[in-house]
């Protein structure tokens, strides 16, 4: 820490320096405030793994029932055209009185109008049919 001493030589210049000596004396004591005051960081992962168990298998996945409506109104069930609306009642009735239903999976057109998918699920909701989902809509997206 030295001093500035001017010349004698008659320059009445105002030497103007900012002192940082207390400002850097600040900044290292909120350093070590803000480092004492971080919680230690553990690097352990908690993981809950399963509990092994001698439960039996979970059952065999459940029956799946694929409905495709084409753009034109035709309507599919498992790969096969389904001739009219009262086959297709007759064929959601039976389904409906299964005691284990299995799941309806209503996959429509991209270009069919909405009226022939929300026969499908009129009827289908009618007839009791509880376990209906829309698959496929991912087409819809752009």
């Amino acid at each position: 820490m030295g001093m500035n001493v001017g010349s004698g030589g008659g320059d009445d210049e105002v030497l103007v320096d900012i002192n940082t000596t207390p400002l850097i004396d600040v900044m290292l004591v909120l350093l070590i405030m803000f480092i004492i005051t971080i919680p230690v960081q553990t690097h352990a992962v908690k993981m809950n793994m399963p509990v092994p168990s001698n439960a039996p298998p979970p059952p065999k996945p459940p029956e799946i029932i694929r409905i495709d409506v084409d753009f034109d109104g035709t309507i599919g069930w498992n790969g096969q055209v389904v001739a009219d609306r009262a086959d297709l009642e007759a064929r959601l009735t039976q389904v409906a009185a299964m005691p284990d239903q299995p799941e309806v999976h209503l996959r429509p057109n991209k270009l069919v109008t909405y009226r022939y998918v929300a026969m499908v699920m009129a009827s289908a909701q009618r007839l009791g049919v509880t376990k209906i989902g829309l698959v496929g809509n991912e087409q819809f997206m752009n």
